[in-house]
Formats: structure tokens, C-alpha cells, sequence
């Protein structure tokens, strides 16, 4: 399916809903990697839109082809249901490990959501595999002492409340630091550098991608230790408000350099 389809036209649900590119007033140029057409941008468009920057998008699940990656000054790598290790069934994850690479490689920014930094984190070297737990839903996440002195999760408090939904984890790959954890998974974040930011959890969460994810993935709501239910995860409209001030600062902090 398509962010064109009219069952998925909600407008904060951060897909990109007029054409594959929105230019805007800046010269600065952005791009986005996107895998399922319910997992978008969310409170990050808004982000975008504010700064008036240059917005393209690769949608793999639409059969957009990459860019050039020397064209990119700063990578959003997005979620999706799909494994790092999918290669059979999507052949694009090939390319598109080659491509995060070489725009790591190049010292640009780069932030990872969920399928995101698990992807960074494959291409840094780093295992992927199924975590202990499923992890879906609102869950408490702590920084640890590296990320409460990181620049880049400044705005985060200590401990808060994050949105997850994954089944799968990473390693911390050699060289990054370690900057969150939480009692499902013990590597919620980490930093590579001073420019390439990998997050399990979902700071971009917005009320729209909250409710595409439990209409598209509702599959994954089998009763658990930590899967919340679907009025569960819909009934927290204080804790997307509360990340939507995260993501915010950790922008600001990566991309407004």
C-alpha cells in the first residue's frame, strides 16, 4: 500500500502526501528512508516543516530509488515490521545498508528509529536478534549515565515514558556508547560519534502513527509482560505530547548544526 491510498490519509501520520519530494525554503536537503507506509515521519514532518529545509524521501514499499548519497545532509531512517535480516524477502535492504553506510561514512547526520537503528547498527557491525521480550507499547526508558550527559538527549529526563514496538534488538556496536535502556531491553539507544544517533524507542510518535500502528500491526497485541493493549497505547495522549518535546530538542541538537 501506498501513502497515496485513501484508508492512510491522515496528515500528521507523517507521510509525505503531495509528491516523492517537498521542497521548501532552505537549501539545507534532508532525507528520509521509509519501509511501511503506517510508519512515517510523525512529530518529525512538523520538525521539518518548521525549519523550512529541503525534504526528499526514498519509500521502499512504493519502489522509490535512493539518491545519490553524497546529495544527503542528513538521514532519518524510519521504523518498519520487517528484520535487518529480510534480505530474501526485501532485496532493497541491501542497497539500502550500502547506502547508510556511505552517508555514515561521509560524517553526516544520521538518525535511526527502531528498524532504523537496528539497521545502523548492522551496518556498524553490530549483532541484531530477537530481544528476550516483545516490547509494545508505553514502557518506562532510563538514560544511563552516558546519555544523560549527551548533548543530543538533553531534553530527555532521566527516566520517561516511551513508545515502543519491536520484537527484535541490537548490540551496541564497537566504538558507539550505550545511552538508554529499559526493563525489556537493555539497549534502547545508542551514539556513534558525534552524528549518528540509533533509537529503539519511538520519540516521533504522534496520536495519527499511534493509531495506524495498532489498525496495520495489531497482530502484535498478544497479551504479555510488556504489550500493553490497544486502549493502552491509544489512551496515552500525555506521553505523545511528552515526546513530541524529545524529539524536538534531540533535532535540534543533531540536525541544527
Amino acid at each position: 500500500m501506498s501513502c497515496f491510498d485513501r484508508d492512510y490519509y491522515l496528515p500528521l501520520a507523517g507521510c509525505i502526501l503531495k509528491t516523492e519530494t517537498t521542497t521548501m525554503a532552505s537549501t539545507m536537503k534532508y532525507h528520509f528512508l521509509q519501509h511501511v507506509a503506517y510508519e512515517g515521519l510523525g512529530g518529525i514532518d512538523s520538525w521539518i516543516q518548521a525549519k523550512g529545509v529541503q525534504l526528499n524521501g526514498t519509500r521502499f514499499f512504493n519502489n522509490s530509488v535512493l539518491p545519490d548519497p553524497v546529495s544527503v545532509q542528513a538521514l532519518i531512517i524510519l521504523g518498519g515490521p520487517m528484520s535487518v535480516h529480510d534480505e530474501s524477502a526485501y532485496p532493497w535492504l541491501v542497497a539500502e545498508k550500502k547506502f547508510i553506510e556511505q552517508v555514515i561514512k561521509a560524517g553526516k547526520p544520521v538518525l535511526g528509529i527502531c528498524l532504523g537503528a537496528q539497521l545502523i547498527a548492522d551496518v556498524l557491525g553490530a549483532r541484531v536478534y530477537p530481544n528476550k521480550h516483545k516490547e509494545v507499547g508505553w514502557f518506562p526508558v532510563e538514560l544511563t549515565r552516558e546519555g544523560q550527559n549527551a548533548p543530543c538527549m538533553k531534553t530527555f529526563p532521566p527516566s520517561f515514558m516511551g513508545f515502543h514496538w519491536h520484537g527484535e534488538t541490537f548490540e551496541i556496536p564497537a566504538g558507539a556508547v550505550r545511552l538508554a535502556r529499559s526493563a525489556a531491553c537493555e539497549n534502547q539507544a545508542f551514539l556513534y560519534g558525534h552524528n549518528v544517533i540509533a533509537l529503539q524507542f519511538h520519540p516521533e510518535v504522534n496520536i495519527p502513527l499511534t493509531q495506524l500502528l495498532v489498525m496495520k500491526a495489531k497482530d502484535d497485541l498478544v497479551p504479555a509482560e510488556f504489550v500493553q493493549s490497544e486502549s493502552e497505547i491509544l489512551g496515552n495522549k500525555d506521553g505523545v505530547r511528552q515526546n513530541g518535546n524529545y524529539i524536538v530538542g534531540l533535532l535540534n541538537e543533531l540536525l541544527s548544526k
